[in-house]
């Protein structure tokens, strides 16, 4: 049987294009010498192998031999070291990038995602796992998922990773050093990844894809250094740099700072891709203007969140009024409507942008942050309130900012959980775990008049994406109503 099984991981990488045939027995030996074993009796060819289950049988089969250990940790290290043996090298990735590149910036990414994909550095069995659904709201159709695709660690894999060694190479999951490195209990293996070499502002960036996809083509293009997130004039021009390299992709960068910032702040990075967001969508629906950039069109985004759009064709005049909006905004308080600038010598402002190509305009969004606390919102005054916790707790990062919620995994459960509370009109306050959605609830029941077995995954999920419009809500420095509106208009006409 693992005769068979190694034979299908090698007709698998044949037929995805993953190397020649002429590489066929040397990758055969690759394979058995991993495995320890000394030959191979099975030569049948297999065609549209499924790679989740022939991994599955080859790490049985590591298990049972004592390899490795039988925990998702080890397994997703060792079935990452086999997938490794049948990439090309980086130096053969980026020439055929590059290669196709001259042809279109899209043959090329479709290249890469495609080998992205096949190699299993994006398990796309685990991808499909996530929950995914789409919510109308007031601002647009916004997408909802709950992320399934992240394994939850073994506790004896838990228990090895604090007792290991800890090293500082790679610095961060984000540095160039992790293509092709071997992992460890404590950090993922990436034999199967490799990066593509950019130049944005005259640095080393690299550019790769996210293994959890978020969105199609949900790529990153990381520093070349490791240094922390900044955001600065220079910003905008390494986003527009990245968008005039690959017309077909979006880029935008988290915030710089704690709570409106993203997981990582540490590696300088953005995120991207082949995807049109509701923000994107969204139309401008008070314009702006700036004394001096009269060729430039800017104005206030029908969004949740505090948004100015600048759209025109020539980039360095977007970056120029950008910049005067940054420091302007860095350097703003309005106690009217709880901003402050700083507090005890701690900034607090700062702004998630956007950069994207639209026809034959450049456009720039700048969403407005700030990361005060207080007493009453502990978590962040502009970041979603206690009540709104039961569904997201957590940071609104650039991917929430843009319209997709990213959901806990706990949803799926309680999802399922409360389908069957409400239809049996259960009273969910003394249960353990619906227990936070008990408000929620009494609130979905006095608004739905006919709940029944038809309709209520479809109310669930409205609600949910409902209630991450809300999340949203929160977020944004100026709210919507008259005096949120006055407020975000006075800050624009201080941007000289």
């Amino acid at each position: 049987m693992i005769d068979s099984s190694i034979r299908k991981l090698v007709c698998y990488g044949l037929e995805k294009g993953l190397f020649d045939k002429r590489d066929e027995i040397y990758i055969t030996n690759k394979i058995l010498e991993v495995l320890g074993l000394d030959g191979l009796e099975c030569y049948e060819d297999f065609s549209d192998v499924e790679l989740e289950s022939t991994l599955k049988e080859l790490l049985d089969f590591a298990v049972s031999k004592g390899i490795i250990e039988d925990n998702i940790t080890e397994r997703d290290l060792f079935d990452t070291k086999l997938m490794g043996l049948m990439i090309p090298r980086p130096s053969f990735v980026t020439d055929r990038f590059y290669e196709l590149y001259k042809e279109s910036s899209q043959k090329a990414t479709d290249y890469y995602y495609k080998l992205s994909c096949d190699s299993d550095y994006i398990r796309r069995y685990r991808i499909k796992k996530d929950l995914k659904w789409q919510t109308e709201t007031e601002y647009g159709t916004i997408d909802i998922t709950v992320n399934l695709s992240k394994p939850e660690k073994d506790p004896k894999a838990i228990a090895l990773a604090k007792t290991a060694k800890q090293s500082g190479y790679p610095k961060c999951l984000l540095c160039k050093e992790c293509e092709g490195y071997s992992g460890r209990i404590n950090f993922p293996a990436r034999q199967n990844h490799r990066t593509i070499p950019v130049k944005i502002n005259n640095s080393d960036w690299f550019f790769q894809y996210s293994p959890y996809v978020y969105y199609n083509e949900h790529c990153i293009v990381f520093n070349g250094e490791h240094s922390p997130m900044a955001i600065n004039p220079a910003t905008f021009r390494k986003l527009f740099d990245f968008v005039k390299q690959f017309p077909h992709y979006f880029v935008g960068s988290n915030a710089d700072l704690p709570i409106v910032g993203g997981s990582i702040l540490s590696h300088d990075h953005f995120q991207g891709g082949h995807y049109t967001f509701a923000m994107a969508k969204a139309k401008v629906e008070k314009e702006l203007n700036f004394e001096g950039f009269s060729d430039i069109k800017a104005g206030i985004v029908k969004w949740p969140m505090s948004v100015i759009r600048l759209s025109g064709k020539d980039t360095d005049r977007i970056i120029a009024l950008a910049e005067k909006i940054l420091f302007a905004w860095r350097e703003y308080s309005d106690e009217s409507v709880g901003i402050f600038a700083q507090t005890d010598g701690t900034p607090h402002n700062t702004i998630t942008p956007i950069a994207r190509k639209n026809g034959d305009n450049f456009e720039l969004d700048l969403v407005l942050r700030n990361n005060i606390t207080t007493d009453e919102h502990p978590l962040g005054v502009f970041h979603p309130h206690a009540e709104l916790h039961h569904i997201k707790k957590e940071n609104i990062g650039l991917i929430e900012v843009m319209g997709l919620a990213v959901l806990p995994a706990r949803l799926k459960s309680e999802i399922a959980g409360l389908k069957e509370a409400i239809l049996q009109n259960r009273d969910v306050k003394n249960d353990e775990v619906l227990s936070k959605h008990a408000d929620w609830v009494d609130e979905i029941k006095l608004k739905y008049t006919d709940i029944n077995n038809d309709n209520i995954e479809k109310i669930l999920k409205d609600e949910i994406g409902l209630v991450f419009s809300a999340v949203l809500e929160h977020a944004g420095v100026f709210k919507r109503d008259e005096k949120g509106v006055n407020a975000f208009v006075k800050f624009a006409n201080s941007v000289k």
